[in-house]
């Protein structure tokens, strides 16, 4: 059997953006479109909804501008409604040259939403369809709520195709648009469609309400499915949609599909509408989740370094990413060694032991440990740096705090071998100290200073004092975000770790 070849279209700036919450400015549009198309290299994208607001018709045209000087122009869609010439008119000025018609799939919606016969709807639908083709656009019909269509009202499906079959329509897409088919109602379904339509384009777009959208898209696929809808970490609205790593990734492995899709940006694009959507991507997510490259037990780490025992076909190198090994309660010296050797360090087996036991005590605590932080935990047990040369050394520091004053900070650093003092005000210990070291960067060093973009402070349970304080501070510099943690008793001690940290690691930039 040929492998079939599967074309791919992710709605994330139409669908998506129906998630709660969420809307993307023209350029935030602009830039995940450039992103789907040129990075990712999907075969399609749909980017909007017609007559929705002026800045939405400012996207599509940021958007078809780009893509008509791109050549792209053909790949850009846009969600349009049997309106006469409304919609095309709103599409076409906008620049697009490609409309998703949406017309109704069932005859429940077309009796009680648009209160007409299916001669009536077909009717109004073919008028839409020689306008566009009038304007020399391209025309794909959604068969909204298809899924209801096909499981109450399947004489009424196949009536509204016969009745557009002969119109050039380039695409069927066939939506779960409440998401409640399983695998086995999909595969009915659409062998029903490919039996009856053989010559036709059929597209599958799934929703996620009970957990099944990937699943119902695999089976569209085993069905002679020719497209597939998704967006990027599933967004959509309610339960979401078919998220696209997950779909690409089951497509290659499972089926030997054949997409246009480039794996290794997954994760980044994923990152990028993370930040745009204002959406978290939960840390258990499938291929793109902080966690799903991490072993935890000791014994997986132990069965790594023997010949990949506990590795399968989604090698984290496939995404851009790396494959990592937890610290915590259920660390054994495997997973240690092998963080200690990514970091260049090598401990004897009575230091090893002592770190051991330390970070089972933090993972007792339910305390996060990473590799980042395990020269802070190693000094700590040891009492001395082994965190190699660095460039910049906290000398000594003091803060104050009194009430009805200012906190204030005066600190003494090493840069480069050379001894600098300072002191400020702010509004609080760490406000004060950070505002101390710009003042010796900027002021007497005239170099750019990180921004801080975002804190996080984690505490383990029961506010014990020996507990760590685990201090997350993303930076932004010089276009880069990155972040830096740091561990201590104390909170303000914490964040000051995780500050030098960060200056070790720009030091390199500045030359």
């Amino acid at each position: 059997m040929k492998n079939p070849i599967i074309e791919i279209m992710d709605t994330t700036l139409r669908d998506g953006e129906q998630t709660s919450g969420v809307s993307f400015v023209p350029h935030e549009k602009l830039m995940i479109a450039r992103l789907l198309l040129e990075d990712l290299k999907v075969d399609r994208i749909e980017v909007a909804s017609a007559r929705v607001s002026e800045g939405e018709f400012s996207a599509v045209k940021m958007i078809c501008d780009w893509a008509a000087r791109r050549n792209v122009l053909s790949r850009v869609e846009v969600l349009g409604f049997v309106d006469g010439k409304m919609s095309v008119d709103w599409i076409y000025r906008a620049g697009g040259r490609v409309i998703n018609l949406l017309t109704k799939g069932s005859e429940k919606h077309c009796t009680y939403q648009l209160k007409k016969t299916v001669e009536e709807h077909i009717k109004d639908i073919r008028a839409v369809v020689d306008y566009a083709h009038e304007k020399d656009m391209d025309v794909n019909v959604y068969l909204e709520d298809w899924s209801n269509g096909m499981k109450d009202s399947p004489e009424y499906v196949y009536r509204l195709i016969d009745g557009l079959k002969e119109m050039g329509i380039r695409r069927f897409m066939l939506p779960d648009t409440l998401g409640i088919l399983n695998p086995l109602q999909v595969i009915e379904y659409m062998r029903k469609m490919k039996k009856n339509y053989p010559d036709l384009h059929f597209d599958f777009h799934p929703h996620n309400d009970y957990d099944l959208a990937v699943s119902n898209v695999l089976a569209a696929v085993l069905s002679g499915v020719k497209g597939l809808h998704t967006t990027i970490n599933g967004l959509g609205e309610r339960a979401g949609n078919a998220p696209l790593a997950s779909v690409q990734a089951i497509l290659k492995d499972h089926f030997h599909a054949v997409t246009r899709i480039d794996e290794s940006r997954l994760n980044d694009v994923s990152r990028v509408v993370e930040s745009y959507s204002g959406i978290p991507i939960p840390a258990n997510k499938p291929i793109v989740g902080n966690n799903v490259f991490t072993q935890v037990a000791g014994v997986h780490a132990d069965g790594d370094n023997k010949n990949n025992l506990y590795c399968n076909d989604l090698l984290p190198e496939r995404f851009g990413r790396v494959r990592e090994y937890a610290l915590g309660k259920n660390s054994g010296k495997a997973n240690i060694r092998m963080n200690l050797e990514s970091l260049g360090l090598d401990l004897d087996e009575e230091s090893m032991k002592k770190v051991t036991q330390r970070i089972i005590e933090l993972g007792d605590k339910k305390e996060l440990v990473t590799q980042e932080d395990l020269p802070y935990i190693i000094s700590d047990v040891l009492k001395h740096d082994v965190g190699g040369e660095s460039k910049v050394r906290l000398v000594s520091y003091f803060v104050t705090l009194a009430q009805g004053l200012k906190p204030m900070a005066t600190l003494s650093i090493e840069i480069n071998g050379t001894t600098y003092q300072e002191s400020s005000s702010g509004d609080g210990q760490y406000d004060a100290f950070v505002r101390a070291l710009r003042k010796i960067y900027k002021g007497t060093l005239n170099r750019p200073f990180p921004m801080l973009t975002n804190y996080e402070v984690t505490i383990p349970p029961g506010g014990r004092t020996d507990a760590f304080v685990q201090t997350v501070i993303t930076w932004s510099f010089q276009e880069k975000v990155f972040r830096t943690r740091g561990l201590d008793a104390d909170q303000t001690e914490a964040a000051i770790k995780a500050t030098v940290k960060m200056l070790n690691m720009i030091e390199n930039d500045y030359k």
